[in-house]
């Protein structure tokens, strides 16, 4: 049960922050907390991915607030954010043989996070008078919702 609440978590990182969910796998995976080998997602524990997937991660958090940027629920975004929940639950729910599952609740948790992340960014930027703050509260609890699924993997 623990694998798939982490795989739900993860995918709901992903759907406030596309990048950070799969970072954050790559790097459990190359620290040893997550076991890929034999799996089609062994690839999250190649030498660079992690580095590659940081770095990524890092643009989005900066991207995230540049005026320019679509909504995270534009076809592409939204698209992204799912493949991304899905990618990160199967790697959390393979160890376990839970594969599907882990992907499926990846999945929701990603579809849960682009639309309920948007709608309490919404609420909190009003609140605040504009979107930084607002961004940078959801930048804070991407990373920590992070850090209890990966937790999770310990």
């Amino acid at each position: 049960m623990l694998p798939l609440l982490a795989a739900l978590l993860i995918g709901l990182v992903a759907g406030l922050r596309s990048m950070t969910a799969p970072a954050a796998v790559s790097w459990a995976a190359q620290l040893g907390w997550l076991d890929l080998d034999g799996s089609w997602l062994a690839f999250l524990d190649y030498a660079w991915t992690p580095v590659i997937l940081t770095a990524l991660a890092a643009l989005e958090l900066v991207g995230d607030k540049l005026p320019q940027t679509p909504s995270r629920k534009v076809p592409h975004a939204f698209a992204t954010r799912i493949v991304s929940g899905a990618i990160c639950g199967a790697a959390i729910g393979f160890p376990a043989g839970v594969t599907t599952f882990g992907l499926l609740a990846g999945v929701a948790g990603a579809v849960l996070g682009t639309l309920g992340g948007a709608a309490a960014r919404a609420r909190l930027a009003a609140a605040f008078g504009r979107d930084m703050p607002a961004a940078l509260v959801e930048d804070a609890a991407a990373v920590g919702v992070t850090a209890v699924a990966v937790g999770a993997l310990l």
